[in-house]
């Protein structure tokens, strides 16, 4: 029997501003009751879960244990709570892998979004996408991400979207984010468009900028310039103990990102 949509979500409530993301390298211990709540109200019950638990950690499973209830799902209460942070994202990308195959796409897609949603409310900086887990992050870099990848997609620039995509999946990595990554990617992508708007495939993005100063209004390409300062320094080159913070990749990513779209909307006038 298919579970019933709750009362919110057959009228569409819900916050109508997002908490602010404060949890991403971690996960409490509330979510990870939460993943074997919400596990068991979509059928997968305690001994497959358990499966799926073991599986992941690669432990063994406690043979004493027969019932499901409780002895079964204490022991997987036990084990995720005793579990690395980064495990329970991977046991909760299992768990939709085992939905999809025993229960269609349409289940798994709504733990999908049972979980993104109970992700949002508790400021969690993760979100699944397509079975998978990627960095979340604030909205309004969301939304400028999205229109990145629509104009590209508009486009045809496979090159710099999939440029655009690394970024984001080196903001994604764990146990640890790629942050001269997902900086080094966003930039390889602002700069692959800059290219194809000027018809020139093989200047750097430094010299694109000194070498066309009109195609980014001023003083805004001095802003751009800046970026590709800072991104030599801390994306390529990196100086020791100068490691960036993933609030600063966050920001570099949007930045490209809105460049990205200005430049490939500029390029089709």
């Amino acid at each position: 029997m298919s579970r019933r949509e709750r009362f919110s979500e057959r009228h569409g409530f819900k916050p109508t501003q997002e908490p602010e993301i404060t949890v991403r390298l971690e996960a409490s211990s509330e979510l990870r009751g939460v993943v074997i709540l919400l596990a068991d109200e979509f059928g997968v019950s305690p001994e497959p879960l358990r499966e799926i638990i073991c599986r992941v950690l690669l432990t063994r499973p406690n043979n004493n244990n027969w019932s499901e209830y409780p002895n079964i799902n204490d022991e997987n209460h036990q084990l995720l709570d005793s579990a690395d942070w980064y495990k329970v994202y991977d046991v909760i990308e299992a768990v939709i892998a085992h939905l999809k195959k025993t229960k269609g796409s349409v289940e798994s897609d709504k733990f999908s979004s049972r979980l993104n949603s109970y992700f949002v409310e508790k400021g969690i900086g993760w979100k699944l996408v397509d079975g998978y887990l990627e960095a979340r992050n604030p909205e309004a870099l969301e939304e400028s991400i999205k229109a990145a990848v629509d104009a590209l997609n508009r486009a045809g620039n496979n090159t710099a979207q999939k440029e655009l995509h690394e970024a984001l999946v080196d903001l994604s990595r764990r146990p640890a984010p790629d942050v001269t990554g997902a900086i080094q990617h966003s930039m390889a992508a602002l700069e692959c468009v800059f290219r194809d708007v000027v018809g020139n495939p093989k200047a750097t993005l430094g010299e694109l900028l000194k070498n066309y100063p009109k195609i980014i209004p001023p003083p805004l390409d001095q802003s751009l310039e800046k970026l590709w300062g800072y991104a030599s320094e801390c994306g390529r080159h990196l100086r020791e103990g100068r490691e960036p913070e993933f609030s600063e990749a966050q920001l570099v990513v949007g930045v490209c990102a809105a460049a990205v779209t200005y430049l490939v909307t500029k390029g089709g006038e």
